[in-house]
């Protein structure tokens, strides 16, 4: 059995997780931030951080996307104050979440694995 305030602490993440990605598609400006994908975020038990994990399909721009998503931190930390109404406001650190690049290239392995039995002859 799970406890009470390990379960508010998930609801809060995300809650986070919703609330950032909505402001990042609707108020950001900042053209290096572009299409990108809010994948968790995880809160320490003071809520006094948020580790922020992202995804983009902009690889190559991961490192312009950083810099304006570090940039924008406290803007969205503010816009995010006036959603959520908790003792303390997390401060935001924006990291780059590579799982969904992984599991793509997984998967190309998966495939290419799968070509080359198809081609060898069976006995």
């Amino acid at each position: 059995m799970k406890k009470r305030g390990f379960q508010r602490s998930e609801r809060v993440a995300e809650q986070v997780r919703r609330d950032l990605a909505d402001l990042i598609r609707t108020e950001l400006k900042d053209p290096r931030v572009g299409m990108i994908s809010l994948t968790d975020v995880e809160l320490t038990p003071d809520y006094a951080h948020a580790k922020v994990f992202y995804a983009t399909l902009n690889a190559e721009h991961r490192e312009e996307i950083e810099a304006g998503l570090k940039r924008a931190a406290g803007f969205l930390r503010r816009q995010l104050g006036k959603r959520i109404h908790i003792h303390t406001l997390p401060e935001l650190h924006f990291i780059y979440d590579s799982s969904i690049e992984q599991g793509a290239s997984l998967s190309q392995l998966i495939d290419q694995a799968n070509a080359i039995s198809d081609q060898t002859p069976e006995e």
